[in-house]
């Protein structure tokens, strides 16, 4: 078990996770503003990018490029410098690191090394659009942008349907209506849905509708800028578990099981669908 303080008392240095605007540059907060100011170095997933915000805002801090691409190469560079007494600000190109960004394993590799990691809040574009979209916010399942490749784009996609939760999706221009069209295919065209096109922007948009309305829209207007989805969760079907055999219910484990659920969180499901309590399912399942 591992217990840190935020700010460290040795002469190592901290790493900040500093959030930045989804869109609109007034979002930036004064902390996070004063952080790039005191930082000795921003590691930025684009520097191009942070660039802009930080002469924006008058800020003169050196950057280092962090990406996808250079991770590997840059961790050992990184805690070098912060086990020296370098405080680094760890920013993407827009919103919180490691949401759908690159910062995770910077994040994890300073925990492992004892380095202080100090997070700021700040925008989120999952967050935004949720709170918006007329969807039930809670709970809700965050997912980000979906796999590409069929075989694991179905897999996840069938596993999302079964989700009782609100569902949160990223998701470009390029792909909205494919994506779409594999959302009716596996939620059915008659989920409700939510998309938030370009939040904080001039051309903000909240469109709201069926994934089958959200469809015929699209076949006539093309997508234009980043989209995040909100999904309403599935409805659960009123069921009379008085009538269930244990058989029957060892049965539903194991299908929710088959779907990719591991066994605890598929009793925990049959659980919720049921209205039962969650040991009751356990102990019939595992036989005790």
């Amino acid at each position: 078990m591992q217990i840190q303080k935020s700010f460290a008392t040795t002469d190592q240095g901290t790493l900040f996770l500093v959030p930045t605007p989804i869109g609109n540059l007034d979002d930036m907060t004064m902390r996070s503003i004063k952080t790039l100011q005191e930082a000795d170095l921003i590691a930025a997933e684009d520097t191009r990018n942070t660039g802009k915000l930080l002469a924006y805002f008058n800020i003169e801090t050196p950057q280092i490029s962090f990406h996808e691409h250079n991770t590997q190469q840059r961790i050992p560079e990184l805690l070098a410098k912060l086990a020296a007494g370098v405080s680094i600000a760890q920013v993407s190109d827009a919103g919180l690191p490691s949401i759908s960004d690159p910062g995770k394993e910077l994040v994890k590799a300073a925990v492992a090394a004892g380095i202080a990691v100090v997070p700021l809040p700040g925008a989120n574009a999952g967050l935004t659009a949720l709170i918006a979209s007329g969807i039930s916010p809670q709970p809700f399942y965050f997912y980000g942008f979906l796999p590409r490749k069929n075989k694991e784009l179905n897999s996840v996609l069938q596993q999302l349907a079964q989700r009782l939760e609100t569902v949160i999706l990223y998701e470009s221009p390029h792909h909205l209506q494919r994506t779409l069209t594999d959302l009716a295919g596996a939620f059915g065209a008659d989920r409700n849905i939510c998309l938030g096109r370009e939040l904080t922007k001039l051309h903000e948009s909240f469109e709201r509708g069926t994934i089958g309305e959200l469809i015929d829209w699209y076949n006539e207007h093309d997508p234009r800028g980043e989209y995040v989805l909100i999904v309403s969760g599935r409805v659960a079907k009123q069921i009379d578990s008085s009538k269930l055999t244990t058989v029957d219910i060892v049965a539903k484990v194991d299908t929710a099981i088959a779907q990719g659920n591991k066994p605890n969180a598929a009793i925990k499901s049959v659980a919720q669908e049921l209205q039962m309590p969650r040991q009751e399912i356990y102990r019939i399942y595992h036989e005790l």
